[in-house]
C-alpha cells in the first residue's frame, strides 16, 4: 500500500510542478519578472511549505532532532541531488543571471550564520528573530537586484498572450500547484516514514534522509521541469531561495515555537557536508561550471554523505 501511495504522490508532485511553472511564466510575463526572482520567492518559497509545516510539527511535538535535521538534510539533498539532477537532465544548462555577483553570499552567509548559532548549543527564540530578519533583507535584496529581462521562446509567448491573464484564474491554479506539490509531498513522507520506524531508526536520521527527501521532492520535480524546460535561472533559484527558506524562514519559524537544542560535535560530519555542498555551489556559480562533470561531483558528494549516514544504520 505504501509503494502505491508514493506512486500516486510522486504523480501529484510532477503535475503540481508543472502548473506552478507555468502560471509563474504567465505572472512573470505580465509584470516583466526576471525568471530568477520568481524561481526564489514564489517558487522557493512555496516548495519550502513541506520542510516549514515538518519542522513547526516537530518543534510542537518537542522533537528538535527531527527540525534541525530536517533542514540540514533538505540543504544538502537540494545542491547535492536537485542541482545535480538539473545539471544531468537538461540539455543545457545556461542560466542569464551571474549567480556567483549576486547570489552566492545569499547561499552561504545563512549556512555560516546556521554554524555559529549551532555553535551556542541551541537556537533560541531570538535566533529565531534574526533568521527570520535576514529572509526580509533578502527579499528586499531580490526586489532591488531582480531586474534581468524575462526571456522565453517565441512560441511561449505567443501561447500565454493568447491565453487572457485573469487574476482569480492564475491564483487558483497557484493554489492547486502548491496544494499537489505540498500533499504530494506529505503522502511520501508518511509513506516513507510508516517504512523507517520499523527499522527503528532515530529521529536525526528520519528527519535528515527519509523527510529531508520527502520534503525535497518539491524542489527536485520543480526545478527538474524547470531546467528541461530551458529555466535555468528558474530552476537555480528555485535551489538558492529554498535554501535561504530553509535556514532562515523554517528554522527561525521552528525555533520561534520551542528553543531548539543541537549537539553541534555529534553531528559535526552532517553540518559539514552542508557547509561543504553550499561551499561547491559557490564554486560552481564563481567557475559557470553548469555541466554534467559538475553534477557528477555533487552527486559524489551526496553518496559520502549517504554512506556515513548507512555507516550510523549499521
Amino acid at each position: 500500500m505504501d509503494y502505491l501511495i508514493f506512486v500516486i504522490s510522486l504523480s501529484a508532485l510532477i503535475w503540481g510542478a508543472d502548473v506552478l511553472i507555468a502560471q509563474s511564466e504567465r505572472i512573470a510575463l505580465r509584470f516583466n519578472i526576471s525568471e530568477y526572482v520568481i524561481g526564489a520567492t514564489l517558487i522557493a518559497l512555496g516548495t519550502s511549505l513541506p520542510e516549514m509545516a515538518a519542522s513547526i510539527a516537530a518543534s510542537l511535538d518537542h522533537k528538535p532532532e527531527l527540525a534541525v535535521s530536517n533542514v540540514i538534510g533538505s540543504n544538502i539533498l537540494n545542491i547535492t541531488l536537485v542541482l545535480a539532477s538539473v545539471f544531468l537532465l537538461a540539455k543545457k544548462v545556461d542560466p542569464h543571471r551571474d549567480f556567483f555577483a549576486k547570489d552566492s553570499s545569499w547561499a552561504l552567509f545563512p549556512v555560516l550564520l546556521f554554524v555559529v548559532m549551532a555553535m551556542e548549543g541551541e537556537f533560541t527564540r531570538f535566533d529565531g528573530v534574526l533568521l527570520l530578519l535576514l529572509m526580509g533583507a533578502y527579499l528586499l535584496f531580490l526586489k532591488n537586484n531582480g531586474s534581468e529581462v524575462l526571456t522565453l521562446e517565441d512560441e511561449e509567448i505567443e501561447e500565454i498572450e493568447h491565453a487572457p491573464f485573469r487574476w482569480p484564474k492564475v491564483l487558483l491554479m497557484l493554489a492547486l500547484g502548491f496544494v499537489l506539490v505540498i500533499v504530494g509531498a506529505e503522502f511520501t513522507v508518511e509513506s516513507a516514514s510508516s517504512i523507517a520506524k520499523s527499522l527503528g531508526v532515530s529521529e536525526w536520521i528520519i528527519g535528515i534522509v527519509l523527510v529531508s527527501m520527502g520534503t525535497s521532492m518539491p524542489e527536485l520535480i520543480v526545478s527538474i521541469v524547470a531546467a528541461v524546460k530551458g529555466k535555468a535561472d528558474m530552476a537555480i533559484g528555485n535551489i538558492i531561495g529554498s535554501n535561504m527558506a530553509n535556514i532562515t524562514m523554517v528554522l527561525g519559524s521552528a525555533a520561534l515555537v520551542n528553543d531548539l537544542k543541537v549537539d553541534l560535535h555529534h553531528y559535526l560530519f552532517d553540518i559539514a557536508t552542508m557547509v561543504a555542498a553550499t561551499l561547491m555551489l559557490v564554486f560552481i556559480t564563481a567557475n559557470r561550471m553548469y555541466s554534467k562533470p559538475a553534477g557528477i561531483s555533487l552527486l559524489a558528494l551526496l553518496a559520502l554523505f549517504l554512506h556515513h549516514i548507512a555507516g550510523q544504520l549499521g
